[in-house]
C-alpha cells in the first residue's frame, strides 16, 4: 500500500503563488511517476503535471510556464510551484503516484486552492 499525504493548500489572489507538497510512503515503486491533478466544481479531474523517477516532467498547456513540478526522490516528496495563479485555477488539487509503466494511481485526499480576483 501506498500512502500519500499533501500540503500547501490555501487562499490567494490573482497572481499570487503557492507551493503543495506531497509526501507518499509505504511501498514505493522505485520506477514511478508522481503527480498533481486537480477537479473544478462541475468539471472533471484533469491532468496539472507529472514528473517520473528520472526527472522527466508533463505539464497540461494551461499551466506551462506558470507551474514547476519537482521531486526529491530520497524523500519520495514531490512539489508543485504555482505563480502566476488565476481563478481557473481554483480547484481541489490531488497528488497521485504509480508504478510505470502500467501500474495504477494512488491518491491523496486532495488539497483546496482558491484563487479570488
Amino acid at each position: 500500500q501506498v500512502q500519500l499525504v499533501e500540503s500547501g493548500g490555501g487562499s490567494v489572489q490573482t497572481g499570487g503563488s503557492l507551493r503543495l507538497s506531497c509526501a507518499a510512503s509505504g511501498s514505493i515503486f522505485r520506477a514511478n511517476v508522481m503527480g498533481w491533478y486537480r477537479q473544478a466544481p462541475g468539471k472533471q479531474r484533469e491532468l496539472v503535471a507529472t514528473i517520473t523517477s528520472e526527472g522527466t516532467t508533463i505539464y497540461v498547456d494551461s499551466v506551462t510556464g506558470r507551474f514547476t513540478i519537482s521531486k526529491n526522490n530520497a524523500a519520495n516528496t514531490v512539489y508543485l510551484q504555482m505563480n502566476s495563479l488565476k481563478p481557473e485555477d481554483t480547484a481541489v488539487y490531488y497528488c497521485s503516484i504509480r508504478a510505470l509503466p502500467y501500474g495504477g494511481n494512488y491518491w491523496g485526499k486532495g488539497t483546496l486552492i482558491t484563487v479570488s480576483s
